[in-house]
């Protein structure tokens, strides 16, 4: 973990788009942001179930430890891919610093955040990701892309300065964001049945980076989306919604479920990569962001993979008379191929199965 070369996000590259916050503020959006897809799918109803809940204190305090919320944590990950974490342990001054300090920075002028805005041909800094030509189709949102861990491998031009809290509000969050993901490995390990001893080989150089979303309001929003249908090529990604307008959706049932998020929770979803290490029995699950007519909508999410020198295979527990699923691929090839497409549904992941 010595040298930049380990920097996942130097796989990947994107074509620069306009500012979408400006473009907000005009009558006027380009026949690039319809989705005519965007009302395809139905959209399941408010009666409808909802996300599963996990109590982490549950999971961890010996004096509660309960064997149904650790079922219930693995059905979460087997059947919907997605949970919210509740009781996770991070201070509440912290996860409300860390959203303060994300709405201050995108209410400052567009000329201060272009300031560390991506530079040609990558992906890291204030911009947009997974652009590839000048005619597809462009999401309705800006973003700013970190890379967290290891330490080696910032690039402080990019991480902004005003406010001024911004870089250590950021470092504590994401360290406690890091810890909490630890302890679920760990949890996921006994729910599997695998040594945790292995899981751990596998995470013990972990990678982590930021995407943080801003999702402005727009007139027609039932003909854009704020971030396309895909599902994430890490191994998992924690969500913290920075403002209270709800715009996840998930697909469950061929229907798109809106997530409707928790005070302070924490939302995980499993990624590409651990639904190779679990030989499909944890789902990577096709999401997307949709846009609020009257109402801008703010998220962190905080993706972890392994050292990209990792070879993604399933464990040897995991495999039954059918076989491993997946082709054996290393996390820095995964990673350069999900960035080499635009996003769309789990296609990157379909391409590693070995039975289609």
């Amino acid at each position: 973990m010595s040298s930049k070369s380990t920097n996942p996000l130097e796989l990947g590259r994107s074509l620069s788009v306009p500012n979408v916050q400006e473009l907000a503020q005009s009558d006027q959006i380009s026949e690039r942001y319809f989705r005519p897809e965007v009302d395809v799918a139905p959209v399941a109803s408010i009666d409808e179930d909802e996300l599963p809940v996990i109590d982490l204190m549950k999971l961890l305090n010996p004096e509660l430890i309960d064997k149904d919320e650790l079922f219930r944590l693995g059905l979460a990950c087997k059947e919907w891919g997605f949970f919210q974490l509740i009781n996770h342990g991070i201070p509440e001054e912290v996860i409300e610093k860390t959203k303060d300090d994300i709405k201050k920075f995108f209410k400052l002028p567009l000329k201060e955040k272009e300031a560390i805005k991506q530079l040609p041909g990558h992906i890291e800094g204030y911009g947009q990701i997974f652009v590839h030509s000048e005619e597809q189709k462009l999401d309705w949102a800006d973003v700013l892309i970190l890379n967290i861990q290891p330490s080696q491998n910032r690039d402080m031009r990019f991480w902004p300065t005003n406010p001024t809290t911004f870089r250590d509000t950021l470092d504590t969050y994401a360290i406690k964001i890091g810890k909490v993901v630890d302890c679920l490995y760990g949890l996921m390990a006994e729910d599997l049945g695998v040594d945790p001893q292995d899981m751990l080989n596998i995470f013990r150089d972990q990678m982590q980076s930021v995407r943080i979303n801003y999702y402005p309001p727009c007139k027609q929003a039932k003909k854009v989306l704020g971030l396309s249908p895909h599902s994430d090529g890490i191994a998992l990604t924690v969500l913290l919604q920075a403002n209270d307008v709800n715009g996840l959706q998930i697909k469950k049932n061929d229907k798109w479920l809106l997530v409707k998020s928790k005070p302070n929770a924490l939302i995980i979803n499993i990624g590409d990569m651990m639904e190779i290490l679990t030989n499909g029995k944890y789902k990577s699950i096709e999401h997307r962001a949709i846009i609020n007519m009257e109402e801008e909508r703010l998220s962190i999410a905080t993706f972890h993979l392994p050292s990209i020198d990792v070879l993604l295979r399933p464990f040897p527990e995991l495999v039954n008379s059918d076989g491993e699923l997946y082709k054996t691929i290393s996390a820095k090839e995964y990673t350069r191929e999900y960035f080499a497409g635009k996003l769309n549904g789990k296609n990157a992941l379909e391409s590693m199965k070995l039975r289609k």
